[in-house]
């Protein structure tokens, strides 16, 4: 079941104080971006984040779970409402993510 664009848009409004979050429709689902790093999926109207160490440090008891089946674990998060615990999980998330690499020009 694919996620619907208004559960999205809401993702999206919840994490607005963490930085410029910006979504891609990837495989009939959804990429999840803060300023320009992908750090979260949206699967079956379901948020999932990818698991850092400083993630885990600062929020040791969320559920992990793969967002598709034969995918790797991120951390599930149920609480879609808690906006303040979103937006501390993106920043320490994103953090602690490689930057973007520039791409390629076609030519």
């Amino acid at each position: 079941m694919a996620s619907k664009i208004e559960f999205v848009k809401f993702i999206v409004d919840q994490l607005c104080n963490a930085g410029e979050i910006t979504y891609r429709k990837m495989f009939g689902e959804y990429g999840v971006y803060c300023d320009g790093k992908i750090f979260a999926l949206i699967c079956d109207d379901q948020l999932f984040v990818k698991i850092t160490k400083a993630g885990r440090k600062r929020y040791p008891h969320l559920p992990e779970a793969p967002p598709y089946e034969g995918g790797k674990n991120y951390f599930f998060i149920e609480d879609v409402d808690n906006r303040e615990m979103l937006t501390e999980l993106t920043m320490v998330t994103c953090e602690e993510l490689p930057k973007p690499k520039p791409k390629k020009k076609k030519g």
